[in-house]
């Protein structure tokens, strides 16, 4: 079945011509079945982009979803116009009395801010504390897993020696049950940051489960044992050339910095090696079956909020 998003979005027509199923909604509306409601809380500043990446992801599955689009009203988008935010966009507001399946929460490059400084933290910390009484599951990627993994758990993050730029290899852990199912034992992922939460801090968590991990890029992927909240630190959403327009882009800052394991040969000049796509699906896929679909109640309104 498919993703359900407006036909208007930039999106439909980029994914439609992949062959990638995804209905308007207006015809979506004239059936008779519970779709799933996934709310994108989208903190990326390249709103378009980031959101085409995600329902990409989101729209490989026999399940029908609607999709709802959120940004942070107390944020001003200097990338995105405003235009788009107004015809596509809720905010906190506009959604705070409503229950959803699922919720993704995008990453950020605010991390050389403490995360107090952030100019929408107080928003964020409202929408994640929501996230527990209205949402069945969460997905947290990059800055938003650090972010709620603080918020939630005080975890500590720490300051690399240089960025973790490039596409590293992972090994799913003992404990990686029904979100791995599926993945070989090892597998490839991309990460861009800054920042890292190491594994001591993880092991800190009563029920927190270590589900892939890297030697290079640390722990990957967590969730809590019930798995209604799921922390991804790096971007398996990632396009093909996603990590090449982050390269050219700090290449006119004046930094020179390769992302590795990514050009053939370690070549800014020759081909991407795509190495993630495959495990990256299967990982969004997963989600919504074994943590939304079949766990959230029928009736959204009896859903049960989070107890940790």
């Amino acid at each position: 079945m498919p993703v359900v998003i407006p036909g208007s979005l930039p999106a439909y027509d980029i994914l439609k011509n992949e062959k990638i199923f995804v209905m308007e909604d207006a015809r979506a509306y004239g059936q008779d079945i519970r779709p799933l409601e996934v709310c994108i809380v989208n903190l990326m500043p390249t709103k378009i982009e980031t959101e085409t990446q995600l329902i990409r992801m989101l729209a490989n599955t026999p399940l029908q979803i609607n999709i709802h689009l959120v940004h942070m009203r107390s944020h001003e988008s200097r990338n995105t116009r405003q235009e788009h935010l107004d015809n596509f966009y809720l905010t906190f507001e506009d959604i705070r009395n409503r229950k959803f399946d699922g919720m993704i929460i995008t990453g950020a490059p605010v991390e050389n801010l403490p995360y107090e400084e952030v100019d929408y933290w107080d928003e964020l910390v409202q929408l994640m504390e929501y996230s527990k009484r209205n949402v069945f599951s969460t997905l947290h990627i990059c800055w938003g897993a650090q972010a709620a993994l603080y918020h939630h758990f005080r975890l500590k993050r720490r300051f690399m020696d240089k960025k973790l730029f490039g596409v590293f290899k992972h090994s799913v852990t003992s404990a990686g049950g029904r979100l791995m199912r599926g993945f070989d034992d090892s597998f490839c992922a991309p990460h861009s940051r800054f920042t890292q939460i190491d594994k001591e801090e993880f092991e800190k968590v009563p029920g927190m489960r270590i589900l892939a991990e890297s030697e290079e890029a640390g722990v990957h992927i967590s969730s809590i044992s019930n798995r209604r909240q799921i922390f991804v630190q790096g971007h398996g959403e990632y396009d093909r050339e996603t990590l090449k327009k982050e390269y050219e882009r700090d290449l006119k800052k004046g930094i020179n910095e390769i992302p590795v394991n990514y050009f053939k040969e370690d070549n800014p000049d020759g081909n991407i090696e795509v190495k993630w796509k495959s495990h990256s699906q299967l990982l969004f896929s997963n989600w919504l079956n074994y943590c939304v679909y079949q766990e959230t109640p029928y009736i959204i309104e009896e859903m049960e909020p989070l107890i940790y």
